[in-house]
Parts: C-alpha cells; sequence; structure tokens
C-alpha cells in the first residue's frame, strides 16, 4: 500500500516526467506552498542565479512547512531532501520523457508561453546550442534514474516517505487517495523575482 503525503514534499524525476505539472496537482490537493525550483534558479532573460544567491532563495523558501519543492538541482538538493519528509520519484522511461518535452517545447514557443520572470522559449535554443534540452535529456535521462535508484537506497532516506511513480496512471491514482485540502491553496506558488 502506498503512503500518503507529508508536509515536505520533494517531486523528482527526469526532465520531462511532468515535475511541475505533478507538483501542481499537489498543490491544488492538499493546499501546501508550491516552490517551484526553475524559478528561483533563471532570472530575467534566463541569467540563472549564482550559487549563492539560489541557495538563499531555496532555503528561504523552505524554511516554513508545508510545502512543495519541484526540481532537481544538485546544488540545493541538501536544502530540499534534506528537508524533505516525502521524497516522490516520478520514474519514466525515456521515450515518455523526451516526447515531452519536445512537445512542452514547441507548445511553449508558439504560444508564445511566459515562464519564470518573465522568459519565453527559445526554441532555436534546442537545435544548435550545446545547452540544447533535447541534448540535456539524451545524455542526462539514464544516470539520473540510476541516481535516484540509489538515494531511495541509501540508509539515509530510510527515514522518508519514499514513492516512485513508473507511469503517470500511477501517480495519478495515488494522487487520488489524497483527501482535498478544506481550504485554498496557501499560494499558487513561490517565484522570487530575480
Amino acid at each position: 500500500m502506498v503512503s500518503g503525503a507529508g508536509r515536505r514534499v520533494s517531486v523528482v524525476g527526469c526532465s520531462g516526467s511532468g515535475k511541475s505539472t505533478f507538483g501542481r496537482a499537489l498543490h491544488e490537493r492538499l493546499g501546501y506552498r508550491l516552490v517551484e525550483l526553475d524559478a528561483l534558479y533563471h532570472g530575467p532573460n534566463w541569467e540563472p542565479a549564482t550559487t549563492e544567491e539560489f541557495r538563499a532563495k531555496v532555503a528561504d523558501a523552505t524554511c516554513a512547512e508545508p510545502w512543495i519543492v519541484d526540481g532537481n538541482y544538485l546544488t540545493v538538493r541538501d536544502l530540499t531532501w534534506g528537508r524533505a519528509d516525502t521524497i516522490i520519484w516520478l520514474d519514466y522511461s525515456f521515450p515518455v520523457c523526451f516526447s515531452r518535452v519536445v512537445r512542452r517545447t514547441f507548445r511553449r514557443w508558439w504560444r508564445r508561453e511566459v515562464l519564470w520572470n518573465e522568459n519565453r522559449e527559445r526554441l532555436w535554443w534546442h537545435f544548435f546550442r550545446r545547452d540544447s534540452l533535447f541534448l540535456w535529456v539524451m545524455k542526462t535521462h539514464r544516470s539520473k534514474r540510476q541516481r535516484y535508484a540509489g538515494v531511495f537506497a541509501s540508509p539515509e532516506s530510510q527515514n522518508k516517505t519514499l514513492l516512485r511513480f513508473e507511469t503517470s496512471a500511477e501517480a495519478q491514482e495515488w494522487l487520488d487517495t489524497l483527501q482535498p485540502h478544506p481550504e485554498p491553496p496557501l499560494a499558487d506558488s513561490v517565484q522570487i523575482q530575480a
């Protein structure tokens, strides 16, 4: 039987696994504050926060519970995973993650969706730059899955609630077991402007 969520939840998974979408669904269900790591990391014009700035923002966003953090940044993992009482791993296959990244990128670009700190998707980045998200998914999907499997098996994680979903259907089935929060969510999300 899969257990429920605690009051400090970290949602992780490979790029394209749907961490943000799942985090929003969990936020709507539980009413916890949602902390989007991408929103704290990417400044205007996609300028990245320095490590010190990023860590300070994440530390501040996770100092009071309850919260849900979505994201995988290694530089703040000690803060997010260290403070979390529940880690949810969306462990989806490479074809699922890659196809989602491609569809999401094209949708954001076509609709000119405004992302964090007024940024918009730049389609050409993903075809002509070394930091292409498409290349990133291809290069990191396997290693991230191996890393998360190691973390889930480590003794340090055994005092946490560890949930691993291998399909969207499994994740949705678990979400459907949660009792809706009786009050409106605390806030839509934590998006500290740079």
